[in-house]
């Protein structure tokens, strides 16, 4: 038994519901009101009426259509489309003078008259065309409505194994460049206070959890990333000196609001990245503010250069190409990302807007 899923089901109904709609109506509802008693002959040719008709629509649909039409070959299609009408008109000429039927018609419409021969009447022959083009033109439209839903429906998923697998390699590129500068950063306190160092391994370790249970996720709860973000500033605090203000202002957010794990993260990194020096006073200002299903994220920082030995110098910013590249993939329609320099105060600043609804 042949086990047919729900839209296969409906598509049938459809089917069989058009046919007897059309049917009914070409074939059927015109000879029921003309009142006289039409002979079995008639109701035979209305009969092999409905079934060429059919026929005509499937073989199009399923066959010319798909290997003709749609491959290009349209004088072949057209070509056979009138050889198809008028042997269509012929064979009913034919049925009809083999059944005897202009007769038979002229004696049930005027019993009284005799029957005389006076040759077809093109109107009938015009309406079996009519037929004919119709059943061909509802059968092309809707093989190339159905080539069209399929070519889209392969379309999207084929850009939405594209996505899937860019993302992953973004995502992929991401996380070895975050652990890279946070070790970086840990290695550096070590030679400084070993007791801080082993205080921020243990928050890094808490930050790899995150890594490793939500970045494989398409989206987590923004308190989640916020707090992964709280910790990332905490262990960035312990290798600032007294040289270096942090204005932070990062709101709770509601747990219902979801985001891609991990996408605040690289302009986190630039700030304290290139917005930190030795030798020099500099602030860093990191603003996360939530109303409704909008964030607004911004970020400031003093330019500062960086060392040219430094792990950093041979980057490429691949972490906040990354990121403009998975807002754009993520949120196509749903943030606004503007950044730059200004030369005045020598600042580099970020401002994100990202609607999470």
């Amino acid at each position: 038994m042949i086990n047919l899923s729900p839209k296969s089901k409906v598509s049938i109904l459809v089917h069989v519901l058009g046919w007897a709609m059309l049917c009914t109506v070409l074939l059927l509802l015109s000879p029921l009101s003309w009142r006289v008693d039409i002979p079995v002959e008639f109701w035979f040719r209305q009969v092999l009426m409905a079934i060429s008709l059919i026929t005509l629509f499937y073989v199009n649909m399923l066959r010319f259509v798909p290997k003709v039409l749609l491959r290009g070959n349209y004088t072949i299609y057209l070509i056979s489309v009138i050889l198809g009408g008028v042997l269509f008109v012929g064979l009913f000429i034919y049925i009809e003078n083999f059944l005897n039927l202009p007769e038979l018609m002229h004696k049930a419409f005027n019993p009284d008259k005799p029957y005389v021969n006076k040759g077809r009447r093109l109107s009938g022959d015009i309406f079996n065309g009519m037929i004919y083009l119709l059943t061909i033109g509802i059968s092309t439209s809707v093989a190339s409505v159905q080539k069209w839903q399929k070519d889209e429906l392969l379309r999207r998923e084929l850009d939405q194994q594209r996505i899937n697998t860019e993302l992953s390699y973004l995502k992929a590129q991401i996380n070895p460049h975050f652990f890279f500068n946070t070790l970086n950063n840990i290695y550096a306190l070590t030679n400084l206070d070993v007791k801080k160092a082993q205080e921020a391994l243990l928050k890094l370790s808490r930050m790899m959890r995150y890594v490793l249970y939500e970045n494989q996720k398409n989206e987590t709860l923004l308190s989640r990333e916020v707090s992964f973000i709280n910790d990332y500033i905490e262990l960035m605090k312990m290798r600032l000196t007294e040289k270096v203000t942090l204005n932070i202002s990062v709101d709770d957010p509601k747990d219902d609001l979801l985001i891609a794990p991990m996408l605040l993260l690289p302009f986190l990194e630039n700030s304290f990245k290139h917005g930190v020096s030795s030798q020099q006073a500099s602030e860093i200002m990191v603003k996360l503010e939530v109303m409704g299903s909008t964030v607004f994220f911004e970020t400031r920082n003093h330019i500062f250069p960086v060392h040219s030995e430094s792990p950093e110098a041979k980057e490429n910013g691949i972490g906040m190409v990354n990121t403009q590249r998975r807002l754009s993939l993520l949120y196509p329609d749903k943030h606004r990302l503007k950044f730059g320099k200004d030369e005045d105060k020598q600042e580099y600043w970020v401002n994100l807007t990202i609607n999470l609804e």
